[in-house]
């Protein structure tokens, strides 16, 4: 089917609009968080695998960390095991742990890596334990408003925390052409898998690989306020305020303590950005406006 001259002028002023932003994004990379509750369809699912490949397209290194809570507690539930949440974190007992390697190391990474190839790209799913690629030892959570971690923490079971991430592998396979696809299961020297939150996974992807931008896809729109306002340009006393105040909380937290982790070492800006609008990523990365909460240093 052709365009009509007003359809072909929108796709020139969008192609225009994009090229300054393709051009400085050339040779970096970006790491983005895909949220399980970002995959609510095969259409939002394609969409995604659509950007990814584009990006990978016009000389950006994309890596992808995924999640996958709700279908975590789908199989639970159908399993019979009770869904616990402490902090914001999953409390994972062994049998959960089970379960989130299934879901997490099989279900959705294969998922992912194949709607990437199936749109031209070339991806490959890993977990933590894939040549050691997610260093990892018990995470002890001290406080619900701050996200600490310290020895006197609550103990929520296999969950972990990140020692060590074996970025060199990762940049290899982005330099080789690949797409890595990263499932958030660590391991410790020991052989033990933790489930880690894939927000704190990305994030600290994003330090170890000196990403230019960390993304982070959700079902809202970002932070908001009391009143429903979207906040953006948001730095570390902000959102300290907006934590005591109890404007971001529960899941939000660990979200928003792993983008600030990650500008603070490094990364050039974090985005927490609704993963199920439509071509999010792209909108995000090649307009001038973007979309969601910008999270800076």
């Amino acid at each position: 089917m052709s365009l009509n001259n007003k359809q072909a002028l929108n796709v020139a002023t969008v192609l225009t609009e994009a090229l300054p932003y393709i051009q400085q994004f050339s040779g970096i990379t970006i790491v983005v968080k895909y949220g399980g509750n970002a995959m609510e369809n095969s259409e939002q699912m394609l969409s995604f695998a659509r950007d990814v490949v584009l990006m990978k397209t016009v000389g950006m290194h994309p890596v992808v960390v995924h999640g996958g809570g709700p279908q975590i507690s789908k199989l639970l539930g159908l399993l019979e095991i009770e869904s616990k949440f402490m902090h914001g974190m999953r409390v994972t007992d062994s049998s959960t742990m089970d379960v989130v390697e299934m879901v997490l190391g099989g279900q959705v990474n294969k998922s992912v890596v194949s709607l990437i190839n199936r749109c031209g790209g070339k991806a490959i799913g890993l977990t933590g334990k894939d040549a050691n690629l997610l260093m990892a030892k018990k995470l002890l959570v001290k406080d619900p408003s701050q996200s600490a971690v310290d020895e006197n923490g609550d103990d929520v079971g296999f969950v972990g925390e990140i020692t060590n991430i074996n970025h060199e592998m990762v940049r290899k396979l982005c330099d080789d052409g690949v797409i890595p696809v990263i499932a958030p299961i660590g391991v410790d020297e020991q052989g033990q898998a933790y489930n880690i939150n894939a927000d704190i996974v990305a994030g600290k992807m994003a330090e170890y690989l000196q990403a230019e931008k960390l993304i982070l896809l959700t079902n809202t729109a970002g932070i908001q306020s009391k009143s429903g306002k979207l906040l953006t340009g948001l730095n570390t006393p902000k959102i300290h305020n907006l934590i005591e105040d109890g404007t971001i909380s529960g899941g939000m937290l660990p979200k928003v303590q792993c983008a600030l982790d990650a500008v603070n070492n490094g990364v050039a800006a974090a985005q927490i950005v609704d993963g199920r609008v439509p071509h999010s990523v792209l909108v995000e990365l090649f307009t001038l406006e973007g979309i969601g909460t910008m999270i800076h240093a």
